[in-house]
């Protein structure tokens, strides 16, 4: 059952330093197939995710893996977790093996009735800091939902793309993205969790590993465009074992919109202001 009453947690705050350190850049690099920047050098853009955890001990986790909420973030029970998107403006790169901090905050927790029950949606801001300035300024929504079957399809006219690219992450990078970003959630690693609780045809892919190649593509498509925000909302699950594509086109001089989708029509959206 949801608790309706989170009025007390409105306004928590936490703080996490992190060193970036290279060692954990070089495994993020490895996880994306990318070469790893250096020392001093800008981190990518949403390779931060892979920084500031506070981990926990296993006995603070939950069924699903996940940190049993009522640490940080309100205690929902019974629920299905999802990332289900969020907001980031970039203000200048976080650079690689320099200290450096994020400041969280408990923005807004609302509880609304949706088609397959009960939601609650926790919006938690973060702002990273580095040598004295803000360099990233993001809002998180994070939604639990009463466990009901996954939705598998969605309706909507797939755009005419200036640029796209297919792919079908493997288990190998489902489970290394869960390593380098201290993800524990089962649904993205354990088969017989992800079929046989929640409900899923196979391993589900990271959201967030969806939005950072979606907004990779977009930079490797339009090298002289610098993101300046980044804006990204899942619209259903992709899973692994089924090919994806992504893409993307410039809707205006200072915009571009992006979409990863299959043969099930549109799972996720993003838009890039630069």
């Amino acid at each position: 059952m949801i608790n309706n009453t989170y009025g007390e947690w409105l306004g928590k705050r936490e703080t996490n330093k992190d060193t970036l350190p290279y060692t954990l850049v070089k495994r993020i690099a490895a996880t994306m197939g990318k070469t790893a920047p250096g020392d001093g050098e800008a981190l990518p853009h949403l390779w931060h995710w892979a920084f500031f955890q506070d981990p926990v001990s296993e006995n603070l986790t939950g069924p699903d893996g996940h940190t049993v909420p009522g640490q940080f973030i309100p205690p929902v029970e019974g629920c299905n977790r999802m990332w289900a998107g969020g907001r980031l403006d970039f203000h200048s790169p976080l650079l690689v093996g320099q200290v450096a901090e994020r400041h969280s905050e408990i923005k807004n927790v609302v509880v609304k009735q949706g088609k397959s029950g009960s939601l609650v949606f926790v919006t938690v801001r973060h702002q990273y800091w580095q040598n004295d300035s803000l360099c990233v300024d993001e809002e998180q929504d994070i939604v639990y939902r009463a466990p009901s079957t996954p939705r598998s399809t969605a309706l909507g006219a797939i755009p005419e793309l200036q640029w796209q690219e297919s792919i079908e992450p493997s288990r190998v990078m489902l489970f290394r993205y869960s390593a380098v970003t201290f993800n524990s959630h089962r649904i993205h690693y354990d088969y017989p969790y992800v079929t046989e609780i929640e409900g899923y045809q196979n391993l589900v892919v990271h959201g967030p590993l969806i939005a950072t190649l979606l907004l990779h593509g977009f930079i490797r498509n339009n090298p002289e465009l610098r993101p300046k925000r980044f804006e990204f909302r899942g619209v259903r699950p992709l899973i692994q074992g089924t090919e994806f594509t992504m893409g993307g086109y410039l809707s205006t001089d200072n915009q571009g919109d992006l979409l990863a989708f299959n043969e099930d029509g549109p799972a996720h959206q993003a838009r890039v202001i630069f």
